[in-house]
């Protein structure tokens, strides 16, 4: 059954016994992120979380059930979360639907589903099932996001600077929170001392976190987050920050790299090593930067330096496809650095 915005929030802080699925869809994935953790959070921080998907649930559907009816090995609370991709996990929700007994509430993510979906069809008809569609919000009600987050980190935002963050933000829920949580560390906010924003501070915010910003990525890239990686790159593009500026960086620490490992090689003393290139490490990437030493071999660092001079030459000559090469190449360097983890 379709459920409204006011439903399915009571629904999810206090889940009812005759639930046993609640599927959270649209095009506002944060949105559909943000309504699951209401669930986690109403299930309690010691509860045990099943992590399912549909792949899975296609080769195995009877799981599905067999999860949701069983109890918690450490005898607490017990809840799963499932993603959803297409209609693969059609079997696996029909058998929850159709079980003597299931307990364990369900919480299945499954983006923007189509009109078509059997899923979501089948959803709409049970009433043993909760829906809600996620849509980006704008004007009004996206100003009134970014001031009600705001307000949870001690924030007041005024209609103007609220509508600036939206829009800087594109509405996206989990960038919003991010930049928010940001401008709460830097005025030193929270719920028992509230500060008010100013577009002064996110102006200097702004300025003071884009070298910051980057070195997120730079970390993110050699170190093969690739979620990581993903959610830098949306939030440096909002910014605007340049592809040469990305490259550059990433130069930078990769050839910081080579030398490390070069020594590291030479001696097999990670620690000298380390010692060796002395204040080229800021010292709080040093953790970051020996964990991505010993990750990549000499070879492998002296091919991400050749395609990222590439690159750099690349987004140069390249008008329009400047962009698209660069993340194209550093998901693929995250990727190799991702395989060697």
């Amino acid at each position: 059954m379709k459920a409204n915005r006011a439903q399915i929030e009571r629904a999810l802080d206090a889940p009812p016994a005759d639930i046993r699925l609640f599927l959270l869809h649209g095009p506002d994935e944060s949105g559909s992120q943000a309504l699951a953790a209401r669930l986690e959070k109403a299930m309690g921080g010691d509860a045990e979380r099943i992590d399912l998907d549909a792949p899975t649930l296609k080769t195995d559907p009877a799981r599905l059930a067999d999860e949701a009816a069983s109890i918690s090995l450490f005898g607490g609370a017990r809840w799963i979360r499932l993603t959803l991709s297409n209609d693969d996990a059609l079997g696996a929700i029909e058998g929850l639907l159709e079980a003597e007994q299931a307990g364990n509430p369900v919480v299945a993510l499954g983006g923007a589903l189509k009109n078509t979906s059997k899923i979501l069809k089948l959803a709409l008809d049970h009433k043993a099932v909760m829906t809600f569609a996620s849509y980006v919000p704008e004007g009004r009600d996206a100003e009134q996001l970014a001031i009600m987050v705001g307000r949870e980190k001690g924030l007041r935002l005024p209609s103007d600077l609220a509508r600036r963050i939206a829009e800087l933000t594109g509405g996206d829920r989990t960038l919003m929170a991010i930049e928010i949580e940001k401008l709460s560390l830097f005025l030193d906010a929270a719920p028992d001392r509230p500060a008010e924003a100013t577009h002064e501070a996110i102006d200097a915010l702004a300025a003071e976190a884009a070298e910051e910003d980057i070195g997120a990525l730079v970390n993110a890239v050699l170190g093969g987050d690739i979620p990581k990686l993903l959610r830098e790159l949306r939030i440096l593009a909002q910014l605007g920050t340049s592809e040469g500026s990305l490259l550059w960086a990433l130069l930078r620490r990769a050839h910081l790299l080579a030398s490390i490992r070069a020594e590291f090689d030479r001696s097999g003393d990670m620690d000298a090593a380390m010692a060796s290139a002395g204040k080229a490490i800021f010292w709080k990437d040093k953790a970051a930067v020996q964990r991505q030493a010993r990750l990549w071999a000499a070879d492998g660092i002296a091919r991400v330096i050749q395609r990222l001079a590439e690159a750099e030459r690349l987004s140069r000559t390249s008008r329009n496809a400047g962009p698209v090469l660069v993340e194209h190449e550093l998901l693929m360097i995250a990727r190799q650095a991702a395989r060697g983890r």
